[in-house]
């Protein structure tokens, strides 16, 4: 696929009142963007104006994570709700984080939905629909972040720029795509495993699944995601950092990688 560039992304901001989730502090030297989450699966308004300002000030790319209401189940249960109360509980949580962005300064990049919200938007049309009519509503300069399917869709129809990004940590099935948590191999813990495949995915667009085979991604890697509650996210971060290093592959915020992919396409089209 040709990329020389790709960003780097963590989740960030997911402890809550006295409880502490991830080594934030240590991570934002590691990434080039940020997936801020918003208070409803984690993070609360201190936890949020910290992450923020933190990030503003290291000039780290600032990105929505929006999730279900869901504290006890970290965002990652199926919660049953309508078309409309996706959309409202999105759109509610973008105006939170942005108003911390404003105060310190700073300008949302993206949307990253967090956990089953996010999965399950890649093939459900109600969850597809709903997020992206709240971004879309909000800010059309946003970029979604997710993988291919339904949710790219629905963001195109809308006009907003979509980011692919690949789960550094994760495994993936032979559809290309990742496989539950509670799927053997669907949680990586070696990090020089987890930098090989991250360049091997920018470089050729491959990636070897849980059963072995080495299977198309169906889509560029524009931002590689380290989730932060990996209880070996910093060993996981400093090792693709150094792979990527050694690969010759540019570490950038998202909007510049997405811009050097545009320049690339027109100058292909041109010839």
């Amino acid at each position: 696929m040709g990329i020389n560039s790709v960003a780097v992304v963590a989740d960030l901001g997911e402890s809550f009142g006295n409880y502490t989730i991830g080594d934030d502090a240590a991570l934002l030297g590691l990434v080039t963007s940020s997936n801020i989450a918003c208070g409803f699966h984690a993070g609360d308004p201190r936890i949020m104006d910290r992450t923020v300002a933190d990030c503003v000030e290291r000039g780290i790319e600032l990105g929505a994570h929006p999730g279900y209401p869901d504290l006890v189940g970290f965002g990652r249960r199926l919660i049953e709700a309508t078309e409309e109360e996706i959309r409202t509980d999105v759109l509610y949580q973008l105006g939170a984080l942005d108003a911390f962005a404003r105060v310190h300064g700073g300008t949302i990049s993206h949307v990253a939905p967090h956990g089953r919200m996010g999965s399950i938007a890649q093939t459900d049309a109600k969850h597809a629909r709903a997020i992206t009519d709240a971004i879309a509503a909000y800010n059309t300069d946003y970029i979604v972040i997710c993988q291919r399917g339904l949710l790219a869709e629905e963001s195109r129809k809308r006009g907003l720029e979509v980011g692919y990004v690949f789960l550094a940590d994760r495994g993936y099935g032979d559809d290309g795509m990742p496989v539950p948590r509670s799927h053997e191999g669907g949680l990586i813990h070696d990090p020089e495993l987890i930098g090989r495949r991250c360049v091997q995915v920018v470089q050729e667009g491959t990636v070897r699944s849980v059963n072995g085979n080495v299977v198309p991604l169906g889509h560029d890697a524009d931002i590689l995601l380290l989730h932060g509650d990996h209880p070996s996210v910093l060993a996981n971060g400093t090792a693709l950092r150094a792979e990527l290093d050694k690969a010759d592959i540019r570490v950038a915020g998202l909007r510049d990688v997405l811009a050097e992919k545009a320049r690339k396409t027109e100058a292909a089209l041109a010839r």
